[in-house]
């Protein structure tokens, strides 16, 4: 007689399976300090060792420009899929975010030259223990001293001080938000509209000084990634203009220059069905004994009732833990997702569990996250779509 088969509950994925940003030696946080260095900048270390030294560095950050979307995308960017071979000084590789990958965490370990860990803006949403609220790192809301959320100095601070010419040329709503003011502020900043008056400014701040530090920025193909998709016709079409805006700041570039072009994260787009799309204000479970849902849909900070830690991890694991890495905020801790260091005073910004998506798939708030929940283009964990990013180089 035939025995009845045995069903053996799937299990969750291991924490330690999860790919560690290369903090030290290859993330966003190692570019700035490393450009500095080699400009003479004092305490700064050149932790990147494929790139030379420069005596003028522009860093070209397009928000949401992902090294897998360059890569699948070569009719698009015919330039900078030309570049793809210089990147990381000629190794043709990508450097790793950071986790989570998203605007405002990259943007201060790109500004700072620190891990999430230490600069203390560890994902989208996170709670402030001060107040037990939810403090939105983007949008800065609700406000609170910037000083007192990042009290770093930045690498243009730094350089600045140093006397190398430090500049940022970005859109002009960017000059005073508060995100600028703890990540990129140091040196002189200049408003400009177009990306191509910011392309020009960039190359004419580059020759400005003997020694230059220069950083401009562009935001709207990360937009469009998130309202169409990165397999739409508007995000291509935005990608073609990057394209062009790319290859106009090389051509311009003055003597002994280098610009690096990179990203503060890639993108997946994910179908809107039940089984992509989890709905964490539909699903009892997932929110018994939460008290707060942070971060964003695949890269979730999960702050329990008191009491409750335990009883969520374990809940998060068995709902969430084929697709999900679920992890305690120490294992997540002990396993360097954050950096090899944590501050006191980033700790308890940090979930209770912390959830990365590893499969396409996105835990939404239909009713708290309405506009999150309907975006097409994701973004946050840690699979390689997200998580790495170009470093793609010209010199003049």
């Amino acid at each position: 007689m035939a025995q009845p088969a045995v069903w053996d509950d799937p299990e969750p994925l291991a924490v330690s399976s999860a790919p560690v940003p290369e903090y030290g030696s290859g993330s966003l946080a190692d570019l700035l300090p490393t450009l500095a260095a080699g400009m003479g900048v004092p305490d700064m270390t050149a932790a990147i060792p494929e790139l030379t030294p420069a005596d003028r560095n522009c860093v070209f950050l397009i928000d949401g420009l992902g090294w897998e979307q360059i890569k699948a995308h070569r009719d698009e960017a015919p330039y900078l899929h030309s570049l793809l071979g210089s990147s990381r000084g000629g190794t043709g590789r990508p450097l790793t975010a950071g986790y989570p990958a998203t605007t405002a965490t990259s943007l201060a370990s790109v500004g700072t030259g620190l891990p999430p860990g230490a600069h203390g803006l560890p994902g989208y949403t996170v709670r402030d223990p001060a107040t037990g609220e939810l403090m939105n790192q983007l949008r800065w809301q609700p406000w609170t001293s910037p000083q007192a959320w990042q009290p770093y100095p930045t690498v243009f601070q730094l350089a600045d001080a140093a006397g190398v010419h430090a500049a940022q040329v970005s859109s002009p709503h960017f000059q005073t938000t508060p995100l600028t003011k703890v990540a990129l502020s140091g040196g002189t900043f200049h408003g400009r509209l177009t990306g191509e008056e910011r392309m020009d400014c960039a190359a004419e701040q580059l020759a400005a000084g003997d020694r230059s530090l220069v950083y401009t920025y562009y935001a709207e193909l990360d937009g469009a990634g998130h309202r169409y998709g990165v397999s739409s016709d508007t995000w291509r079409g935005q990608l073609m203009y990057v394209d062009r805006l790319v290859q106009r700041l090389a051509e311009q570039l003055p003597p002994r220059s280098a610009l690096y072009v990179t990203a503060d994260h890639g993108m997946v787009d994910v179908p809107f069905d039940e089984d992509h799309r989890i709905d964490f204000d539909a699903d009892w479970e997932l929110r018994a004994g939460v008290a707060l849902l942070g971060g964003e849909g695949r890269a979730r900070h999960v702050y329990a009732v008191p009491g409750a830690r335990d009883d969520v991890l374990t809940c998060w694991r068995e709902v969430l833990g084929e697709q999900f890495w679920v992890a305690s905020r120490d294992e997540a801790i002990a396993a360097g997702w954050f950096g090899p260091h944590i501050d006191e005073r980033v700790y308890g910004r940090l979930g209770d569990v912390i959830a990365a998506a590893r499969d396409d798939v996105l835990l939404i708030a239909s009713e708290r996250e309405p506009k999150e929940s309907a975006m097409v283009g994701n973004h946050g964990s840690m699979t390689p779509a997200e998580q790495f990013v170009p470093l793609l180089e010209v010199r003049s």
